[in-house]
């Protein structure tokens, strides 16, 4: 199993998260963050040894990238291909994890995802999604690995998709962010667990759910020369 979480965004609590974790997801500095932070963040992920993945997003600022901006799967494909090519260039990369908005589009767009899933294999690396989405089966038809990921500060809807954060319930707790990451890592349907980098409890989450793991055996370490599915 692999433990992830959301940097780079300028929410302040970054280092102190990354010591609970296996890889960072990387702000690339137009969703949220700026180009400084972007360094930063890879900078310091490289020297303590955090594997590091590309986490674009569209250019909202406004909206933290979770809002759905309409663009074509040309422009999707010139936004993300900026992005990660600027933090490809900085830090050697393992996978790509689309952000917010872009990310649910994705999941659900199958040109979308395969203008994502073309960044991914121009870098050769993974491409990040939620089991039985786009993302992944483009992932597929790229010839590139295809990362299952699961959430384990989010509260999953019956079909495996996250909860809008809109609703009630649907950031959990720390106690009960725990028990759902480990219920993930033992299903054997996810390959990483995410916990986003800006929610209020993340350093606790993070913290607690390294210890879970730890206590209920499972290994955990970096998604790069895994195949993926």
């Amino acid at each position: 199993m692999n433990v992830n979480s959301d940097l780079g965004e300028g929410a302040g609590a970054d280092e102190a998260i990354v010591p609970h974790i296996d890889s960072a997801n990387v702000a690339c500095g137009v969703h949220a963050g700026s180009a400084s932070t972007t360094i930063a963040t890879a900078l310091l992920c490289r020297r303590l040894g955090i594997e590091i993945g590309a986490h674009p997003g569209y250019d909202d600022r406004e909206g933290f990238g979770r809002r759905e901006l309409g663009l074509s799967a040309e422009d999707i494909e010139a936004l993300v291909s900026f992005q990660v090519a600027g933090l490809a260039a900085v830090v050697p990369i393992a996978y790509v994890k689309a952000h917010g908005a872009l990310y649910h589009r994705c999941q659900q767009d199958p040109a979308a995802a395969d203008a994502v899933a073309r960044v991914a294999k121009a870098h050769a690396v993974g491409l990040m999604g939620q089991p039985g989405t786009e993302l992944l089966a483009a992932a597929r038809r790229a010839g590139v690995p295809a990362y299952r990921e699961g959430f384990a500060d989010r509260r999953l809807m019956p079909d495996g998709s996250l909860a809008p954060r809109t609703e009630p319930g649907a950031l959990l707790d720390v106690a009960t962010a725990t028990a759902q990451a480990v219920r993930l890592a033992r299903s054997g349907e996810y390959d990483t667990i995410c916990i986003h980098g800006d929610s209020e409890d993340a350093v606790a989450i993070a913290a607690a759910v390294r210890r879970a793991l730890g206590d209920a055996g499972v290994e955990t370490g970096p998604l790069a020369g895994r195949a993926g599915v």
